[in-house]
């Protein structure tokens, strides 16, 4: 394998030309233009004499697009925000093997695989993304009335063949800062449909994820998440080793329209903006694990959803909602079992919220079981209680609740505000 070193844009350009398969960039330099690397090739920086990788500038392009069987380690790329520093471009059959790992980016990470490919593999390890604003890219997921903003991380399976296979393992991923969120989604990865080509994943690992997408209030068919498993993908270990957060308008924190089968948050999960739900499933989740506290800001921003599919287990230390309209646990279809080990808590009162893309008006209901919710267990340590006026603490509306554990009280302190309310043939055991 032919190893050339090279300390700016023309040495770079040089090499890539000549044929080296094995590019070792030793400085920091400005590129002129966005660099394609031919199949094969690996780029490696050499850490500097201060330890720091160097660093590859974009002024006003991608970045580097990569072919087939492409490595790329230890640099830190920098093209601007609204642009993609590292793509793919080729719809080879077979696009092999991509490594990337200890790289800093500004800019998209976008993998896209288009009509034309059967598979490819990619791995990434220690990859951290300060900025990038993917609220401009066209393809986008499109169900339940919504279309979902690509993000900075993307890997998305655009081809509508379902023999078409993208086999992804992240250990270590890092997305914006807080209060320095990404623009878009954060991490989004997606199949062509309900069928088409898929995205498979054996593990995934991040670290914090901080994203806001910057859609005007009002707006209903528009949604992102900070971490997204669309349709098309399958996840086996999903793990999150720093807090979750979003910042804006219809920002999900956590969504799935695919399927994950082990899902494990160490830390927060956090939403600040309008009808940012914590944890909304549309999808299937065999367990679902929050070791921190999930919280909400918003207006009409809920704690979990599961409007769609299944979980079999789902378990939360904490649901808190504070905004009007923030029901705190909505539950529409069949699951297995719940568990909140403390407390279920709203605070707001009557309020406008996102709902399978139209804006309706919501009480901040701790606890609801809906038609089509349907509960096999649901156990609280804490309290189910509500502070606004108007509100129903647990209220199931036409669903069922088989088993109920409750180690506090069901608390209602806002004025004309009750308990427990059961309509329309709701069934649940006694629990006050």
């Amino acid at each position: 394998m032919t190893r050339i070193k090279v300390s700016n844009f023309n040495e770079l350009k040089t090499a890539i030309d000549y044929g080296a398969q094995y590019i070792i960039i030793t400085r920091s330099f400005l590129s002129l233009q966005s660099i394609t690397l031919p199949p094969s090739v690996q780029l490696l920086g050499q850490a500097q004499e201060n330890g720091a990788f160097p660093s590859i500038s974009f002024s006003h392009s991608d970045g580097f697009a990569i072919t087939c069987n492409n490595h790329i380690h230890n640099l830190v790329i920098q093209a601007p925000s609204e642009h993609r520093a590292i793509y793919n471009i080729t719809a080879d059959e077979h696009l092999g093997t991509f490594e990337f790992s200890n790289l800093t980016l500004s800019g998209q990470f976008s993998f896209i695989a288009r009509s034309g490919v059967k598979n490819a593999r990619i791995n990434v390890n220690n990859l951290d993304i300060i900025a990038a604003n993917t609220c401009h890219y066209l393809e986008q997921p499109q169900k339940y009335g919504v279309n979902v903003l690509q993000g900075a991380f993307t890997v998305y399976n655009f081809n509508s063949d379902a023999d078409s296979l993208i086999e992804l393992n992240i250990e270590g991923l890092t997305i914006g800062r807080e209060n320095a969120p990404v623009i878009g989604s954060g991490m989004f990865i997606s199949g062509f449909g309900d069928q088409g080509g898929r995205v498979l994943s054996n593990k995934i690992i991040t670290q914090a994820v901080y994203s806001n997408g910057k859609i005007p209030y009002g707006v209903a068919n528009l949604i992102t998440a900070a971490i997204f498993v669309v349709y098309g993908a399958e996840v086996k270990e999903l793990v999150h080793e720093g807090d979750i957060v979003t910042y804006g308008v219809n920002d999900m924190v956590l969504d799935t329209w695919g399927s994950v089968e082990n899902w494990l948050i160490k830390r927060n999960v956090i939403s600040y903006g309008p009808s940012g739900v914590g944890f909304v499933n549309f999808g299937y989740v065999k367990k679902f694990i929050v070791e921190g506290a999930v919280e909400t800001y918003g207006l009409g921003a809920r704690g979990y959803n599961q409007y769609d599919g299944t979980v079999d287990h789902i378990e939360f230390q904490s649901i808190t909602t504070y905004g009007d309209g923030s029901v705190g646990i909505q539950i529409s279809k069949k699951i297995g079992k719940l568990t909140v080990h403390g407390d279920v808590h709203t605070h707001g009162g009557i309020g406008n919220s996102l709902v399978k893309g139209l804006n309706v008006t919501l009480p901040a209901i701790p606890l609801s079981i809906k038609e089509g919710g349907d509960v096999e267990e649901i156990n609280i340590g804490g309290n189910i209680e509500s502070n606004g006026n108007d509100i129903v603490s647990y209220q199931v509306d036409t669903g069922i609740v088989r088993a109920f554990n409750l180690k506090g009280k069901v608390l209602a302190t806002g004025k004309n505000s009750q308990t427990v309310v059961i309509l329309n043939g709701g069934q649940t055991p006694e629990i006050i």
